[in-house]
């Protein structure tokens, strides 16, 4: 579902804050809502707050019309509803309560707004708006904040991040989100508790960092993770990369020339992933020969790496094994010249599989260089390959061409049971079928070929 830029007046606020006060309860928009309205940003979500307990809740919404009522978190206080294709939550007052090295709240109801505001981790989003109309509730200078684009703690920030170190990952996300800045003293409370961030689990890790990869600024958030000393507890490899020169083309290390190819690079999972860890294995396979820097294999053992990072920061499989393709893939396509038989143009199509279209625009973001003539020859080269597969596609569909022989016809030709036998035979048809030097559907030379291929696998008795 596509966001949608919500106002109150596209949504039944009033009546929903009419339910409320019928029982004497207040409703406030609270939190991310108010401020993506107050900067004209576009949402899905609407969060409100609310002195009414959950079972409270849970009737009125059905008052006012909601096409769905589910109890989202009814423990913590929140309970959800759907009106059409917009989802609202209602959360009582709450503050929350951290026991020393658990990151699980222990959630205790509270009896105000200011109270609920205060336990909020940064100032532009601890503002609230009566859904009855009135004035912005805003104890903490959010607005302001918001004015001098600035990202800065509730209160004491030391004591923000201890209630729960995730915020540390979210003031660098929400800067990078909406191209703010960071406080100095919330930068500074950043680096005294980065430690901190090894309470929480791989997989929240995971999900903030996704965000800060897929945000306009990526590449400034990769960088303020790594001066801030976060980055150590995420992925301690891209550290690595810092101060590590490529060559006397490259006027970037290995670090910048990362951050400059994630920002290049399609706002998708997949591809910002395997943009960030594109080059990770470069400090571990460098070397000097004749003056020359060389990584040789740098993508094959970046595959590796890649999967075990991304294992332990528990990505899901499906994204994790695309990344891991890419990156160990990432090298081929710039390698492209007008050399290329139409045997290799295919083998590297079937190579990427479904990660093609990814592969090719991960190519294209791989081209940092500040020479134009550099640049220009990396894109046109990119292109001479995506038109040669368009060229190829149009005669034949690639990813379904396969032996003429399958392995039944190779067992009835050699009269000879199902065994190890069979592979290399149909890999070597299959590989005259790539070349061009033998038709899809030729039984009969591909019969005289595997003949030829395996002499001592004649039919037995014969």
């Amino acid at each position: 579902m596509p966001p949608r830029i919500v106002s109150l007046s596209t949504f039944p606020i009033p009546v929903l804050a009419e339910r409320f006060s019928r029982q004497g309860k207040g409703l406030y928009l609270v939190g991310g809502s108010v401020r993506d309205m107050i900067l004209g940003r576009e949402t899905r979500d609407l969060d409100f707050t609310t002195d009414a307990t959950p079972t409270q809740v849970k009737p009125l919404l059905q008052r006012a019309g909601a096409d769905g009522v589910y109890a989202i978190g009814e423990k913590f206080g929140t309970i959800g509803a759907i009106f059409g294709d917009l989802r609202v939550e209602i959360t009582t007052y709450r503050s929350e309560q951290y026991q020393t090295g658990s990151r699980k709240p222990e959630v205790r109801f509270g009896d105000s707004l200011l109270g609920d505001l205060s336990r909020r981790d940064f100032t532009i989003n601890a503002m609230a708006r009566p859904a009855a109309g009135g004035d912005l509730v805003d104890p903490f200078g959010g607005q302001h904040d918001l004015q001098t684009r600035l990202i800065r703690a509730v209160g004491q920030a030391r004591e923000r991040f201890a209630d729960d170190p995730l915020r540390l990952l979210r003031a660098i996300r929400f800067a990078v989100e909406l191209g703010f800045q960071i406080d100095a003293d919330t930068a500074q409370a950043i680096v005294e508790q980065a430690d901190s961030l090894g309470t929480i689990s791989r997989e929240r890790i995971a999900q903030e960092m996704l965000r800060i990869l897929l945000a306009p600024r990526a590449g400034a958030g990769l960088r303020m993770l790594s001066e801030l000393g976060l980055m150590r507890h995420i992925i301690p490899e891209v550290l690595q990369m810092q101060g590590m020169r490529q060559d006397t083309y490259h006027h970037k290390d290995v670090f910048e020339h990362t951050l400059q190819v994630v920002d290049q690079a399609p706002p998708t999972p997949t591809l910002r992933w395997a943009a960030l860890l594109h080059d990770i294995a470069k400090p571990r396979t460098r070397t000097v020969e004749d003056g020359q820097v060389h990584f040789f294999g740098h993508e094959h053992v970046g595959e590796r790496m890649t999967r075990k990072i991304l294992d332990g920061l528990r990505l899901d499989r499906p994204t994790a094994e695309r990344v891991c393709a890419l990156v160990g893939m990432h090298q081929r396509a710039n390698s492209y010249d007008d050399d290329w038989t139409d045997g290799a143009v295919r083998r590297f199509v079937r190579e990427a599989g479904g990660g093609l279209e990814d592969l090719l625009a991960l190519s294209r973001a791989d081209v940092t260089s500040r020479r134009p003539e550099r640049v220009r020859a990396a894109a046109e080269r990119v292109d001479a390959l995506e038109a040669r597969i368009a060229e190829l596609r149009a005669r034949e569909d690639i990813e379904k061409l396969a032996s003429p022989l399958d392995g039944n016809e190779l067992m009835a030709l050699f009269d000879r049971p199902p065994g190890a036998w069979i592979k290399p035979i149909k890999e070597a048809l299959l590989a005259a079928v790539l070349d061009g030097a033998l038709a899809p559907d030729d039984k009969e030379r591909a019969t005289a070929l595997a003949r030829a291929l395996a002499p001592a696998l004649e039919p037995q008795g014969a």
